[in-house]
């Protein structure tokens, strides 16, 4: 509205009343203000947010003008708080205009109705920080994300009972879901794009199509709880499938923008052809296009080759498509978080994922080379790329044997065991991640070797008879072993939980040992169960500190050890360095096990399986000096004597012991 058009709306009656009632000076503020108002209120309509999708045009419309997203994929719980603006710098520098972020539902909530949002957990936070950065967002929050994550971001309290029907209308599940959500959305809301913040779409559930359950009931109850607790035109919301017609006929739902996932090979766009029979009309939406993949402990590193990436990325670009990029930077894998696909094939701790940003979030070639593409359909920042973090090879360090499991059980398990006669798992025992122990004492007489079967093994079990070390089972098979007992032996199993399974039908994955466990198909009872505490016990070491009890080295380096504790101190920073730096802590010779640093649990390490060799240290968890690392070693350490072990401190990473996938 122009100022003589506020000048007419005061009105030939306004300006009689005033100036029988008022000055003329008081007149003229009057209208000035009644002005002054009206153009606010104009400029107030204009300025309003907004963004939707045009199906008219076949794009997304911001602000009222066509836009189209070029986004990158980065997961706040798989970096370090400290190192959330970096990240975001680099993506921001690399021409993105959008990141897009999965939220963890167990990394929130990982006790039953207690909520975690702070440090590494500060969702809000890091949204903003996205915000401040330039970058708008694109959100999926669940509750199931997949994302390689344990369990596919599903809580595995969830399975206590053992009769949860994930991902449907089972009562059960939708009650955790709606007290999850009714915590979460409010937090996102004043997020949302509409209301000034970055987030400008939501992706409804995730991949859904690729689950054996296709209710479409339970898609359309998320849809509904995310419009009453937003509005319902309050952000765009969207599913994500693979292009098959299977899967977009199970994840697709009316109301809900359609967009599909693919990586590079040949020009890309045909696979927008099965976005068009479940979407005719919107822009084109590649949710998940994939510049590099995942590894799992046992096979090849993967690599995917950044001409193949940026050919099919330039080809979807020019057909006027918004991009995802999934990841741009991968991350790590820290503590138990790491999951797993059916088959069963554990992932490693480094997420890597031959990212344009590594795991420690330095660019690339392959950043450069996309950049490059960026640069031929939108505006690039006109900034430098911001450099690699400082790296530093602290060196070598000794390590000393702080105990055996058997040292220290009383402390792993402070509460003490649990008795019953037959195996309970790791849910219904109320433990989420890590390792237990089942013992029970052999009350049958056995003459000749025999098998120990257990069948329902999740994932890894340690066979340990009066103390000695017998052998492994795991469930890819041997599930048995043939051992000698007498009657009156104490049979340990101690069972290492090595992530669930996070993608397909089978995510309700239970830990433990989840069946019977027998001798010369005999039965087992009379069972003990230790939740073995882990992370608690390692967070009170201090430095230099040992117990000093004598260990039981095996004769030949590659026989079994009982699980054991080694401890020492990183090498202190050089005179000239005054403050911390990432590193890679190199465990070539150890087995495998699991790998902490003042309290900080970096992961799991398998080097002895590979490819991943190194594990990565932010520097954001070390001190100038006194680094505590801990060992907890299952199987077998690179040691001569129980004092002789080390572990080196190198300057880059090691995640290719094995030939370069061709994936």
């Amino acid at each position: 509205m122009t100022l003589s058009g506020a000048l007419v709306f005061t009105g030939n009656n306004l300006k009689t009343t005033a100036k029988r009632k008022m000055s003329k000076k008081t007149l003229v503020k009057l209208v000035f203000a009644i002005n002054l108002f009206a153009l606010l209120v104009e400029f107030g309509k204009c300025q309003k947010r907004s963004f939707v999708v045009n199906y008219d045009d076949d794009t997304f419309s911001k602000d009222g003008k066509p836009f189209r997203y070029i986004s990158g994929s980065i997961h706040y719980s798989r970096v370090p708080k400290g190192y959330w603006d970096d990240r975001l710098k680099k993506m921001y520098a690399a021409g993105l205009n959008a990141i897009q972020v999965y939220v963890p539902w167990n990394f929130h909530e990982r006790t039953p109705g207690r909520y975690t949002f702070e440090d590494d957990a500060d969702l809000v936070g890091f949204l903003q920080k996205a915000n401040d950065t330039g970058l708008l967002v694109i959100l999926r929050p669940g509750p199931y994300i997949c994302a390689d994550w344990e369990m596919g971001g599903l809580p595995s309290w969830l399975l206590k009972d053992g009769t949860i029907k994930l991902r449907t209308m089972d009562t059960a599940y939708i009650q955790a879901v709606d007290r999850w959500m009714a915590v979460l959305l409010p937090k996102i809301k004043p997020l949302l794009y509409s209301n000034g913040g970055p987030i400008i779409s939501v992706q409804v559930e995730n991949e859904y199509g690729s689950y054996d359950a296709c209710d479409h009931d339970y898609i359309r109850y998320l849809k509904n709880l995310f419009e009453n607790a937003w509005g319902e035109d309050a952000v765009v919301l969207f599913t994500t499938d693979g292009p098959g017609n299977k899967m977009l006929q199970c994840g697709s739902l009316q109301g809900l923008y359609t967009t599909v996932d693919f990586g590079p090979g040949g020009d890309g766009t045909s696979q927008f052809n099965w976005m068009r029979k479940f979407q005719p009309h919107g822009p084109l939406v590649n949710s998940e296009f994939y510049p590099g993949w995942f590894d799992h402990w046992g096979m090849n590193h993967s690599k995917v080759a950044a001409d193949k990436v940026t050919f099919t990325l330039d080809k979807m670009l020019a057909a006027g498509a918004s991009v995802n990029m999934y990841m741009f930077e991968g991350g790590t894998n820290f503590g138990y978080w790491s999951g797993a696909n059916s088959g069963y094939n554990p992932q490693t701790t480094s997420y890597d994922y031959d990212a344009p940003l590594t795991e420690a979030g330095d660019p690339t070639d392959k950043l450069m080379a996309i950049r490059s593409v960026i640069k031929k359909y939108a505006k690039v920042p006109d900034i430098p790329m911001p450099p690699a973090t400082q790296k530093l090879a602290y060196g070598q360090t000794q390590l000393t044997a702080y105990g055996s499991l058997y040292d220290v059980l009383d402390k792993l398990t402070p509460y003490g065991p649990i008795k019953t006669d037959y195996p309970i798992t790791m849910e219904a025992m109320q433990q989420n991640f890590g390792y237990m122990m089942y013992r029970t004492t052999i009350a049958i007489t056995v003459k000749n070797t025999t098998l120990l079967d257990i069948p329902g093994i999740k994932d890894q079990g340690y066979i340990i008879i009066n103390k000695v070390p017998m052998g492994i089972v795991n469930r890819n098979k041997p599930t048995g072993l043939n051992v000698t007992v007498s009657k009156g032996d104490i049979l340990d199993i101690v069972v290492g939980n090595q992530g669930r399974i996070n993608y397909g039908s089978l995510i309700a994955d239970m830990k433990g040992i989840i069946s019977n466990v027998t001798l010369g198909g005999t039965i087992l009872k009379g069972l003990e169960i230790y939740s073995l505490q882990l992370d608690e016990f390692v967070s009170n070491i201090k430095p230099k500190s040992v117990l000093g009890f004598a260990i039981t080295r095996p004769r030949h380096q590659e026989q079994l050890s009982v699980p054991t504790l080694y401890t020492g101190t990183m090498p202190d920073l050089p005179p000239d360095i005054t403050q911390p730096r990432d590193t890679f802590l190199k465990m070539s010779g150890w087995t495998k096990g699991q790998a902490f640093i003042n309290g900080f649990n970096l992961g799991r390490y398998w080097p002895a399986r590979g490819p991943q060799i190194t594990l990565y240290v932010p520097a954001t968890i070390l001190k100038p000096k006194d680094n505590v690392i801990v060992l907890f070693e299952l199987e077998t350490a690179p040691c001569n004597t129980a004092s002789s072990c080390t572990v080196d401190f190198i300057d880059r990473a090691i995640l290719n012991a094995t030939v370069p996938s061709k994936h």
